[in-house]
C-alpha cells in the first residue's frame, strides 16, 4: 500500500451527515484539455504559463496523476461522469448516442440529496439534460463566437454576442446569483467548449504565446516503433492510420494551415508551433475565466464552503506520435487531467493512485453525503483524501476501449489496460458491432512506462517481456470479465474478434498481415469517407 503526499486539515468523513452544512460543488469541465497543457502537471508546456488560475487550485489542492478515461472522445465520456457507468453499461460508445433524462444519475442524485442543479455550457448528450434544475447548453459541439444555447423553459434557441467560454464563465455567475433556492448547496456544471478542436480564441488573446517558440514533444519526429496494427507491413498503412500534425495523413492534418512561406523546409515544425498555439490560446481563455467564477465566489463569501473539482472530459494529443485529437488509448489520450480543491477540509498533495473516469460521479456524491448506488460501477476517492493512502483493495489497472473503429480521426478499434507501470493494448480493427468497411490488422502492444514513458518501444515480442505479456494478458482477461464487458450484449460481435487474435499465433500474424495489404488497396482506392476525386483533391491541396 503506498503513501501519497498528502496532509489532512480536519477528518473527511466519507459521508457526511444531513446535520452538517454541505458544501457547493463546482464541477469544471474543458474539452479536450489535456494534462499536458496544464502547468501543475509538470510537461515541456508547463513553462509557457497558460494555466496560472488552474496551477493555483493543483497547488491549493489534490493533483490525480493517474486519472484515466475509459472512452477518449467527447459523448463516451460525458456519458460515463454523469452515470458513474463504463460505456458498455451505459450503452453511449459513441458521439451520436444520447443520454435520457432518466439515466443523468448524477443530478438525480443530487437533486435527491437536496442540491439546486444546473449545467451550462458543452452537454454533447443528444437528449435534453433534463434531471437538471436549470440546463443553458451548447446544442451538439456548439459554437465558438456568438453561440446559441438551448435553456430550460425555453421553445427557442437563445443567441449570445461573444466568444463561448465568456458567455459560459459570465452565465455561471448569473445562475449563482439569481439560483431561486439560495437555502440549498448548489451542483453546477460549468463545461467550456474550448479548447475543443477547430480552435477560435477570443481576439485578445491573439497576440499570446506569438513570439515564443513552443518545446516540441520527443515523439513529435520520432513515432516509435507502434505494430503491424499502427504501421501496417513495412509501414504500408502509416499514412493512414491516425491524423497527423503535419503532412503524414493525406486527407486530415494541421498542414492545412501553414502557408508555404511559414514552413520553409520544416512543415512538420511549423504545423505544430501553429497547432499548440491555436490550442494555448483557447486554454488561456479557459484559465482566465475560471478566474472570474472564482472571484466572485471569493466576493460573495461562498468560495471557502465550495468542493471546485477540475477535469478534462479525456487527454488529447498535442504533436505525441505525430498525432492529433484524442481516442487512441496512448497516454496523451487516455490519461486526464483531475484537481479537486477545497482547503476548508484537505490539504495540497498529489496522487498516483490509479482513477477512472467511472469514478468521478461517487467522488461528487459523496461529498454531498450519498453513498455510492450500486448502479454505478465507480468508487468515491475520498478515502484517498481521508487516510493520505491507498485503501485496502484500491484499484491497479484502468479499462479502456475504443468503439468507434476509423471514426473521426481513422483510428483503428482496440481495448487497453493500464497499470502503474504498463500499458497493453490489442488493435483488433473492427467497430463494436464487429463490422467495418476497412478492416485494419490486428496486433498487440505493450509499453513498459516505467522505461518508456513516452510509448517510443512496444515490447510486446520482447523476450525479456515474455512472462510479463503472459501474467497481463491473464490480468486483462480476468479483469474483462470482471467488469463484465467479454459478455455485454453491445460487446457481442468485437468480442468473437477479441478472442480470435487473443493468443496472437503464427497464424493469426499471418491473417493480420494479409488484412494489411487489403486495408492499404482499400485506403489508396478510397474506400472510406470520400470519393476518390476528392481524395486526390485534398491531397493536392495539402501540398506546398
Amino acid at each position: 500500500m503506498k503513501k501519497i503526499s498528502i496532509l489532512i486539515t480536519s477528518l473527511i468523513t466519507s459521508s457526511l451527515s444531513y446535520s452538517q452544512q454541505k458544501p457547493n460543488i463546482l464541477y469544471i469541465m474543458a474539452d479536450d484539455h489535456t494534462t499536458t497543457a496544464i502547468g501543475a502537471y509538470g510537461s515541456h508546456l508547463a513553462e509557457l504559463n497558460s494555466t496560472p488560475t488552474i496551477d493555483k487550485l493543483a497547488n491549493e489542492g489534490v493533483i490525480f496523476e493517474n486519472t484515466f478515461c475509459n472512452n477518449a472522445i467527447c459523448t463516451p465520456s460525458r456519458g460515463t461522469i454523469l452515470t458513474g457507468q463504463y460505456s458498455h453499461i451505459n450503452s453511449i460508445v459513441g458521439n451520436n448516442n444520447p443520454l435520457d433524462s432518466a439515466k443523468q444519475y448524477l443530478a438525480l442524485e443530487m437533486r435527491k440529496a437536496g442540491y439546486e442543479t444546473a449545467i451550462v455550457g458543452k452537454w454533447h448528450l443528444i437528449s435534453k439534460p433534463a434531471a437538471f434544475d436549470y440546463f443553458q447548453v451548447l446544442p451538439k459541439q456548439g459554437k465558438y463566437n456568438n453561440p446559441e444555447f438551448r435553456v430550460k423553459g425555453k421553445d427557442e434557441i437563445v443567441k449570445y454576442t461573444g466568444h463561448s467560454t465568456d458567455v459560459i464563465a459570465s452565465s455561471t455567475i448569473k445562475w449563482i446569483s439569481e439560483r431561486k433556492s439560495k437555502n440549498k448547496p448548489f451542483f453546477i456544471n460549468m463545461h467550456f467548449k474550448a479548447p475543443h478542436g477547430g480552435f477560435q480564441n477570443a481576439e485578445r488573446y491573439n497576440t499570446f504565446l506569438a513570439d515564443v517558440q513552443i518545446p516540441e514533444p520527443p515523439s513529435l519526429r520520432s513515432r516509435g516503433n507502434g505494430s503491424i496494427a499502427t504501421f501496417g507491413v513495412d509501414n504500408e498503412l502509416e499514412n493512414y492510420i491516425s491524423s497527423s500534425v503535419g503532412g503524414r495523413h493525406p486527407e486530415n492534418g494541421y498542414r492545412r494551415y501553414v502557408t508555404k512561406e511559414d514552413a520553409g523546409d520544416d512543415v512538420l515544425g511549423a504545423a505544430y508551433q501553429e497547432y499548440l498555439k491555436r490550442y494555448l490560446r483557447c486554454v488561456k481563455g479557459v484559465d482566465d475565466n475560471i478566474k472570474r467564477v472564482l472571484d466572485y465566489l471569493k466576493e460573495t463569501g461562498q468560495y471557502e464552503n465550495t468542493v471546485i473539482i477540475y477535469a478534462g472530459d479525456q487527454g488529447f494529443f498535442l504533436g505525441e506520435h505525430d498525432k492529433i485529437d484524442k481516442r487512441m488509448g496512448y497516454e496523451e489520450a487516455m490519461r486526464m487531467p483531475f484537481i479537486i480543491h477545497y482547503p476548508k477540509k484537505i490539504k495540497s498533495g498529489k496522487s498516483d493512485a490509479i482513477v477512472e473516469n467511472i469514478d468521478f460521479a461517487p467522488t461528487m456524491l459523496d461529498f454531498a453525503g450519498v453513498k455510492t448506488p450500486e448502479y454505478m460501477n465507480g468508487v468515491s476517492v475520498l478515502p484517498i483524501l481521508k487516510s493520505g493512502e491507498e485503501p485496502e483493495g484500491w484499484k491497479d489497472k484502468a479499462y479502456y476501449q475504443y468503439y468507434s473503429h476509423l471514426g473521426g480521426h481513422y483510428n483503428p478499434g482496440h481495448i487497453a489496460m493500464r497499470t502503474k507501470q504498463y500499458r497493453l493494448i490489442l488493435f483488433h480493427g473492427v467497430n463494436y458491432r464487429g463490422q467495418t468497411n476497412i478492416q485494419t490488422p490486428a496486433a498487440w502492444e505493450l509499453y513498459d512506462l516505467e522505461k518508456d514513458p513516452f510509448e517510443m518501444n512496444n515490447v510486446y515480442d520482447d523476450a525479456a517481456y515474455q512472462k510479463i505479456v503472459v501474467d497481463l494478458k491473464h490480468q486483462f482477461m480476468e479483469y474483462r470479465k470482471e467488469i463484465g464487458v467479454d459478455t455485454s450484449i453491445i460487446n457481442e460481435h468485437v468480442n468473437s474478434v477479441i478472442d480470435e487474435y487473443w493468443d496472437y499465433s503464427a497464424e493469426d500474424r499471418k491473417k493480420a498481415e494479409q488484412i494489411s495489404r487489403e486495408a492499404r488497396v482499400k485506403f489508396e482506392n478510397k474506400e472510406w469517407r470520400t470519393s476518390k476525386n476528392q481524395f486526390a483533391k485534398s491531397r493536392k491541396k495539402l501540398l506546398l
